[in-house]
């Protein structure tokens, strides 16, 4: 994974280095949630994060923590405005899917996020359940990430 060439991007860990070029193609950031850049570098520190990036810079990233009823969950997934459609964000989802730690995977998003919904679908995610609360007027969907065959539990015997 760690700088796995892609063609035209790459993904890898990112680093506390990488932060601030993140924090910079983040659109929640570019609308001024301080909060977010906050996130962003701790999660960098933590170690959660991949990245895309190309010759001109970083142009995604995803979060995965494992805090979720012990499952991994992807708490966010951001592609630079610019660059989406280009596969990013699927390949990102496929990193994620790929390194999980733990035999199921998470995410969630809000109904009002057509473009997310079009990309867990289209990378074969399932339902898995709605919420109502967090954003008001806007619920949550969650999704579960398709199965690897043969993959079991960590520690579990056939």
């Amino acid at each position: 994974m760690n700088g796995e060439n892609l063609g035209e991007f790459a993904v890898r860990r990112a680093g506390v280095s990488d932060a601030e070029a993140l924090v910079r193609i983040d659109s929640v950031v570019a609308r001024g949630d301080a909060e977010r850049g906050a996130s962003i570098r701790r999660w960098c520190r933590e170690g959660l994060v991949t990245m895309a990036e190309d010759a001109s810079g970083a142009l995604g990233y995803c979060v995965v923590e494992y805090t979720f009823f012990e499952q991994g969950f992807v708490t966010m997934l951001m592609v630079a405005p610019g660059v989406r459609g280009r596969g990013v964000g699927a390949r990102l989802l496929a990193d994620a899917a790929g390194s999980r730690t733990t035999p199921k995977l998470f995410t969630s998003t809000n109904v009002s996020n057509q473009p997310m919904q079009r990309l867990l679908r289209r990378a074969g995610w399932s339902p898995a359940g709605l919420l109502h609360g967090l954003d008001d007027g806007d619920p949550e969907l969650f999704y579960l990430c398709p199965q690897e065959p043969g993959r079991q539990a960590p520690g579990a015997s056939s």
